[in-house]
């Protein structure tokens, strides 16, 4: 795996880079060794927060952790995406998709599928042409934490969400 590593607020010492590559590392029995592995490190305040990024074809298996020492984030952030790519190996791998990125003997394990997504419920609503500010102030009348909306300015379906710190962010599509 070819590691990119960045830092924000942060210097990334020969420490952190031995870390992130021997912890992540281990997840290269997943993955063939051209495969790209972008790792930013930040901190804010006493939020030590790592964010990885593997895109592979079709998809971008990512995550991210927060905690109070970078040492720990880094060990929590592998164990996620482990876990991710077990439960997600199916979908990840299936007959239309390249399984370039990944080791032959990760496509050949069967791991538990412990748990489906599963669609419960589906709901159906008239989507009304509204400003970004006017979806936000229709989320919060709602309590919900998004809301999806026909943007008046572009005339397109965008998505309002909540974000940390009582901000919001806007969701468009790319054209």
């Amino acid at each position: 795996m070819k590691f990119i590593i960045v830092g924000k607020n942060i210097e990334v010492t020969e420490g952190l880079r031995a870390a992130v590559e021997d912890k992540i590392g281990k997840l290269e029995k997943y993955f063939t060794e051209a495969t790209e592995v972008h790792v930013t490190l930040s901190v804010e305040k006493d939020r030590q927060k790592i964010e990885v990024t593997i895109p592979v074809k079709g998809n971008i298996i990512r995550s991210e952790q927060v905690s109070s020492d970078m040492y720990v984030s880094i060990d929590l952030v592998e164990e996620i995406i482990e876990r991710q790519l077990k439960k997600y190996k199916n979908k990840l791998i299936d007959k239309h998709q390249s399984s370039s990125f990944f080791r032959q003997e990760f496509i050949e394990k069967d791991y538990m599928d412990d748990e489906d997504v599963q669609i419960i419920r589906t709901k159906k609503f008239d989507i009304k042409p509204m400003y970004p500010e006017d979806a936000c102030v229709q989320m919060e009348l709602l309590g919900h934490s998004f809301y999806v909306f026909c943007n008046a300015e572009t005339d397109q379906v965008n998505v309002v969400y909540k974000r940390k710190g009582n901000t919001y962010g806007l969701i468009e599509p790319e054209v």
